[in-house]
């Protein structure tokens, strides 16, 4: 795993490349999918969910038409984390997001071979694959529940 160091002055160090690098350069990291942990140089904390967030701050207020957390949104993730037993949401939105991007890919694959399915079988498999999902995972009790509570 690449280790990313970050320094008092906010500049992050990639140790493998010997060189700064960017939010930017670690958004092309993840993109590529490759993993990383970024550190404090000095005490040797992980930072790096502080690091993806601000990724994505960068990304929401770069582009507006990709915006992907309205006001809506963030105020409701806002009252999740005060509820007295809060929901186990980290592991649905992981599916969840993770589902979506397993048939975007799909979508890609079907596009690029349409003329040997129809959309519309490609569509009620991805409402089928949909409806198992929430299906299993609304019914499934979840394990691990313990890790997504606040500390």
């Amino acid at each position: 795993m690449r280790v990313i160091r970050k320094y008092a002055n906010r500049r992050l160090y990639d140790t493998q490349q010997s060189r700064y690098v960017t939010l930017e350069d670690l958004r092309r990291l993840i993109i590529d999918e490759e993993p990383f942990r970024v550190e404090d140089a000095k005490s040797g904390e992980d930072l790096t969910r502080t690091i993806l967030l601000s990724i994505i701050i960068e990304q929401e207020q770069a582009d507006s038409d990709a915006e992907v957390f309205s006001n809506d949104l963030l105020a409701q993730l806002i009252r999740v984390y005060d509820m007295s037993s809060p929901l186990p949401l980290a592991r649905y939105l992981e599916q969840g997001t993770q589902l979506m991007l397993q048939q975007q890919q799909r979508m890609q694959n079907q596009w690029q071979q349409a003329f040997k399915n129809s959309p519309m079988e490609l569509m009620r498999e991805m409402a089928e694959e949909n409806m198992r999902f929430w299906q299993s995972a609304l019914q499934k009790p979840s394990q691990g529940d313990d890790d997504d509570k606040p500390s």
